[in-house]
């Protein structure tokens, strides 16, 4: 999240450089699930085989490599999402995001500040909003998990 203010504290406040920045704070994570899958699938009998009947790099990469690893990827971007919903009201609440009269849950928690103990749902809706969203997230980043595993389902 350092990351991400910091690029868009450099960059101004706009929906696309919070996006942005938001996108590369995210780059490491992604790539490190991508790698080790990669590494995890590379030495198994099928990409050995593959190998073996002389099948080039980028055959072996996109029948074998990449159908096998999408899974990982497809979860890893579902648990990716809560803390990036999360990043973007961060940003858009110290005005470094989506800028007014766009709105924005960060944004509405900012307004709602000041109202804090007149009206405190005004805080409270947009703060369950927010919950709400990463939430769900992650109930379908654990259902995809469980659809993905092969183990779960039973088959051995």
């Amino acid at each position: 999240m350092i990351i991400a203010v910091g690029l868009a504290a450099i960059s101004g406040p706009s929906l696309q450089n919070a996006a942005l920045a938001i996108g590369i704070a995210h780059i490491p994570a992604m790539i490190r699930v991508v790698r080790g899958e990669t590494l995890r699938i590379k030495e198994s009998d099928f990409v050995l085989g593959a190998k073996t009947m002389d099948a080039s790099g980028l055959r072996i990469i996109f029948t074998h490599v990449l159908p096998n690893a999408a899974s990982a990827i497809i979860v890893q971007a579902t648990v990716i999402m809560p803390v990036a919903v999360i990043g973007e009201a961060l940003l858009s609440f110290l005005g470094l995001g989506i800028q007014p009269p766009t709105p924005s849950l960060g944004i509405m928690l900012s307004d709602a500040q000041q109202y804090i103990f007149r009206s405190p749902t005004a805080a409270i809706v947009p703060g369950v909003g927010i919950a709400l969203i990463c939430l769900a997230f992650n109930l379908f980043g654990d259902a995809l998990r469980d659809a993905f595993d092969p183990t779960a389902n039973g088959r051995k």
